[in-house]
C-alpha cells in the first residue's frame, strides 16, 4: 500500500494534506523519516507514525449512534441533516452507513460502519435478527393486542412475522400505554403501523437494541462511540470478517 493512501485511511486528513505532513517530515516508517508519498509500506507489519503517535491501520469502522429525532437515516441529504453528520471526520472519509434505518421521528440505537457483508447479513430476513423498541401509545393496549403480535398483524400490503409486545405500563385515566415490542422484521414504518392496526397511536418510539447490540444508558441522544471489542466479538455469529 501506498504511503499517503494508509495515512488517509487512517483519517489524517485528505491526500493533499497528508502530503504536507510528509514534507513537514512529521511521519516515520519503522523510525526512519520519511517524505515521499509513494512509498510502498505493509501496513500488517510496519509501523507508521505520525508525530510520534504510532497509527494503525483499519479496514472495516463501527459506529454507534443514540440517534436523535430530526435526523435522518441516509448518508446524505439536501434538506434535513443526516445520521453522518453527527459522526467525526474517520466515518465520513471511511464511507460509512447506517445498518438499516430509523424514521426521522424516532430515536435509538443504530449501527453504522463501511462492512457491506455484515449490513446485509444483519439486515437479510433469514437471519431474524431482533430488534426491540420502546414505544410510548396513545390508547390502552391490552391482552388481545399482545396475541394479535403474536399471531402476526396483517397490514394491507404485508402480514407481518410473529412479534412480541410486552405492556409495561397503563394510565388509565390518560388512556395511554409504555410498550416495548421485539420484531425480527424492519419494514418501512412498521412497528407504527403494527400499533395503528391495533387501533392505537404511537406518540414516541426509540429503538432499544439490534441483534446483540443493546443502547448504552451512558450514550447521550445524538452522540456517538465507536463498537468495544465485547460488542464486536457480539457480531462474529454471523460469521463476516471485521477486521
Amino acid at each position: 500500500m501506498r504511503l499517503d493512501k494508509f495515512l488517509v485511511d487512517c483519517g489524517l486528513g485528505s491526500r493533499s494534506q497528508v502530503k504536507t505532513y510528509l514534507k513537514k517530515k512529521q511521519v516515520t516508517v519503522n523510525g526512519q523519516v520519511e517524505t515521499s508519498p509513494k512509498t510502498q509500506i505493509d501496513e500488517k507489519k510496519d509501523q507508521i507514525a505520525y508525530q510520534g503517535q504510532e497509527l494503525t491501520h483499519e479496514t472495516f469502522v463501527y459506529y454507534l449512534l443514540n440517534k436523535p429525532k430530526g435526523v435522518i437515516s441516509a448518508t446524505e441529504d439536501a434538506r434535513h441533516k443526516t445520521v453522518l453528520d453527527l459522526l467525526d471526520e474517520t466515518a465520513r472519509h471511511k464511507q460509512v452507513f447506517p445498518v438499516g434505518r430509523l424514521d426521522i421521528d424516532t430515536h435509538g440505537l443504530l449501527l453504522l460502519t463501511n462492512n457491506g457483508d455484515l449490513a446485509h447479513a444483519m439486515l437479510s430476513p433469514r437471519k431474524h435478527v431482533d430488534k426491540i423498541y420502546q414505544a410510548k401509545v396513545a390508547g390502552v393496549m391490552d391482552e388481545a393486542d399482545m396475541q394479535a403480535f403474536e399471531k402476526g398483524i396483517e397490514l394491507k400490503d404485508h402480514t407481518c412475522q410473529p412479534a412480541k409486545l410486552e405492556i409495561l405500563s397503563v394510565d388509565q385515566a390518560a388512556r395511554t400505554s409504555t410498550v416495548q415490542i421485539t420484531i425480527a422484521e424492519g419494514k418501512f414504518h412498521q412497528v407504527k403501523r403494527m400499533v395503528a392496526a391495533c387501533g392505537k397511536e404511537v406518540t414516541d418510539l426509540q429503538r432499544l437494541s439490534m441483534g446483540s447490540l443493546v443502547l448504552p444508558d451512558d450514550l447521550e441522544i445524538g452522540t456517538w462511540r465507536r463498537l468495544t471489542q465485547e460488542e464486536l466479538d457480539g457480531l462474529s455469529v454471523f460469521g463476516i470478517p471485521l477486521a
